[in-house]
């Protein structure tokens, strides 16, 4: 199944990257600690600090590990370990987090309840982000000086295509200090969107330099794969991915979330450039990661969807195209086997399906099936596009090429479909 969050970690970075306020002082502005133990205060800020600073891994596990050490019952505390520890074993510390946080200060507790939805999230159109981002746009006006709710209100915002917004969270956290390389990466995304690939570039790399050894900027690589991808300079944007990968082994971050997710991206990047024996070898390669990582059996489940909806794109470009209906089909079975949880992925079914029919040369069925495909993608919709251009509908084909521009969805989706979208409208 392709589900469109664009972080893979998204159900489990995506909701701590944040420095949050040492203590007690400016209650009512700020959020409170609940814990009373100076260690635990002192051991999270230094996790905070290494996670906006891209440094995960063993040493923060460890880390968050004696912070909670110094106070079991710290529900902050319980949470960010839940989120630095293998998938597997984050579900019970959640569990306990969202347990104590029920005793423990406002700003704390309505933090947890409002992000602990939030996890493991397959798709961005999830109703329960929307859910998350009213509650932490509430958070944020009764304690405007907590810098924790206006980084995840930007990373909630960028993550559901809403870039203005994303922006003015991001300053304000810029404003109230301390300055974070993560927040610096996250605007620079945002030139991205402007055009502004050269400017984007330069402060990712300027991001990058002033790290410390041994991080893995997920942000600052793909930044920069996007803003070659954009110039149409393919091997530049591999060449970022392969250093991340290398990156993420290093760290040993593979051994907590499967390097998949960096597979399926080189792979999506070559695919949609032609180069499809080598996009077939890294989803092949990408999932070999997975059978044996820390997983849970539901979410192995969802990258084999991944996989199976990989492969039939990647056949169908090669002309087989029986054989990509056969896998087609495949995810179809998957989704229904899924119940309800499998319902989220019926977009990512009609994408393949639309994908597989314009390829084979059945303009309607492509478009009965695109047009039911997530609307948000930009790159679905440049699919679209094509597809009204064939059927002759011209006015509907630049109506959607047109909607590919304007998109603020900043993710490989965009950065794959908007040149081709722009040479489109140009003529």
């Amino acid at each position: 199944m392709r589900g469109r969050v664009r972080l893979p970690l998204a159900g489990a970075l995506l909701t701590v990257f944040a420095l949050a306020s040492p203590g007690s002082a400016g209650e009512g502005r700020r959020f409170t600690l609940s814990t009373k133990s100076p260690e635990a205060k002192t051991m999270l800020r230094e996790l905070q600090l290494r996670i906006e600073s891209f440094q995960f891994g063993p040493p923060s596990v460890e880390l968050a590990r004696k912070m909670v050490a110094a106070d079991p019952n710290f529900a902050l505390g319980q949470y960010y370990l839940s989120v630095v520890v293998p998938p597997t074993e984050g579900q019970p510390i959640l569990d306990k987090a969202v347990e104590l946080a029920k005793t423990a200060s406002d700003g704390e507790r309505r933090f947890i309840e409002a992000m602990a939805p939030t996890r493991n999230l397959q798709t961005a159109t999830d109703p329960r982000l929307m859910e998350a981002i009213t509650k932490v746009e509430a958070l944020s006006k009764d304690y405007p000086e907590e810098r924790l709710a206006y980084v995840i209100l930007g990373q909630l915002y960028q993550g559901t295509g809403q870039a203005d917004k994303a922006v003015a969270a991001f300053e304000r956290c810029e404003r109230l200090g301390p300055p974070s390389p993560r927040v610096r990466a996250f605007l620079a995304n945002e030139d991205l969107l402007k055009g502004e690939y050269a400017r984007a570039r330069a402060t990712f790399e300027k991001v990058q330099a002033a790290l410390p050894k041994g991080s893995t900027p997920f942000a600052v690589r793909y930044g920069v794969a996007f803003s070659y991808l954009y110039e149409g300079k393919v091997d530049a944007a591999l060449d970022s991915l392969r250093t991340f990968l290398g990156e993420y082994r290093e760290a040993g971050l593979n051994q907590g979330f499967p390097e998949v997710f960096i597979w399926n991206s080189m792979a999506r990047i070559k695919l949609e450039n032609g180069r499809l024996e080598e996009a077939m070898k890294d989803y092949e390669k990408g999932f070999e990661s997975v059978p044996g990582s820390g997983l849970p059996e539901d979410q192995k489940k969802i990258w084999e969807g991944r996989l199976v909806h990989g492969r039939a794109r990647v056949l169908a470009r090669m002309g087989q195209h029986e054989k990509a209906w056969a896998e087609a089909e495949r995810v179809k079975a998957m989704i229904e086997a899924g119940g309800e949880e499998g319902k989220q992925f019926w977009p990512a079914w009609h994408y393949l399906a639309g994908y597989v029919k314009l390829e084979v040369g059945d303009t309607k069925s492509a478009i009965e099936h695109l047009e039911q495909a997530d609307q948000t993608d930009p790159f679905s919709t440049l699919l679209l596009a094509r597809a009204y251009e064939r059927a002759g509908e011209k006015d509907k084909a630049r109506a959607a090429h047109k909607r590919v521009i304007e998109s603020t969805n900043n993710g490989l989706d965009r950065a794959l479909a908007y040149p081709e979208a722009k040479r489109k409208l140009a003529s």
